[in-house]
């Protein structure tokens, strides 16, 4: 006969082997489960990946192209098309030509000086060659244009607005067309562009922008000697200018002859007389900005400023190459 004991013993170690084959079955399932589960795992992060990807190449992509009125109504518009949209805009700037400038001499706005050419530019507040032509150009151009060597015709644009976080193309230009349509005097107008692209004023793009409310843009027109009533309005909020603004830079932008050697437009585009006038002949040439624009207009440096002294390729000639 058995003995209880001995058959009790027997009975729990079979029982805690048979514990021990369960854990270990139920272990082996787990890491064979675990195998499955991790290429399932790899995909999903990599799909996440792409995608977290995918949106962030796309914000780049939005952030770097044009503002969304010019975007989405050039893709298939012509120039005829942008011009007929422009003409209908509501409300017209009267001080602006039909090419959407705003030509300035000593005679005030509207007004050429006889004799003198004429130099057209074509700016975005934001862009930063822009700011760097008129830190180099524009005191030599006032000096020009107040003694009647020169006619300036101003071009705003705002195709960079997107590039802010507050709409800072629109209300610094809106507010340019508001001094040219309410101040007389033409020389606050081109101070008002000197302060705004001054290197301790002009904000960054993108990433590297920082927001500038109404209040720090219409300081500068007052330091312009804008008054404090048509500063106060033209940075008021309103932007009553600002579809014609829009209109305008859709339209310019389009223009052929404003193209580049890429077959493109960009900012700053400079023409004398209506020839397009190559920044890049300047650096081929080692010479100055002022210096170069000088002798594309004929003038020596030291006629500057001198009533009477006029530019040799006057009112029609084509400018003077650098180079030669």
């Amino acid at each position: 006969m058995s003995d209880p004991k001995r058959q009790a013993k027997r009975a729990t170690r079979a029982e805690r082997r048979a514990a021990e084959a369960a854990a270990q079955q139920a272990q082996a399932e787990q890491a064979a489960k675990e195998r499955k589960q991790q290429p399932i795992i790899g995909c999903i992060v990599v799909a996440i990946i792409v995608v977290l990807v995918a949106i962030a190449g796309f914000a780049v992509y939005k952030a770097m192209q044009p503002s969304n009125t010019s975007s989405s109504q050039q893709s298939n518009m012509t120039v005829d098309e942008a011009y007929s949209k422009l003409k209908k805009v509501s409300t017209q700037p009267a001080n602006a030509d039909d090419k959407a400038g705003f030509v300035i001499s000593n005679k005030g706005y509207g007004q050429k000086a006889e004799g003198a050419p004429t130099i057209s530019i074509y700016m975005e507040p934001l862009c930063p060659g822009c700011a760097s032509v008129n830190r180099q150009l524009d005191q030599t151009l006032v000096k020009l244009m107040n003694s009647g060597q020169l006619n300036i015709d101003l071009h705003f644009l705002n195709f960079q607005d997107n590039k802010s976080s507050d709409n800072y193309s629109n209300r610094a230009f809106n507010g340019a067309i508001y001094i040219a349509e309410h101040d007389d005097d033409p020389d606050h107008l081109m101070s008002y562009l000197s302060n705004i692209y001054a290197e301790d004023f002009q904000p960054g793009e993108l990433s590297n922008y920082e927001p500038v409310s109404n209040a720090k843009l219409e300081k500068q027109a007052v330091k312009a000697g804008v008054s404090e009533d048509v500063a106060a309005a033209a940075f008021s909020g309103k932007n009553e200018y600002l579809d014609w603004l829009t209109a305008s830079n859709n339209y310019t932008i389009l223009r052929p002859e404003l193209f580049n050697s890429s077959g493109a437009f960009s900012s700053p585009t400079l023409t004398i007389n209506g020839e397009y006038w190559d920044l890049k002949q300047l650096t081929l040439a080692d010479t100055s900005m002022v210096d170069g624009f000088l002798k594309s207009i004929g003038l020596d440096a030291d006629q500057v400023g001198v009533e009477g002294k006029m530019p040799s390729i006057g009112a029609d000639g084509k400018p003077i190459s650098v180079a030669s």
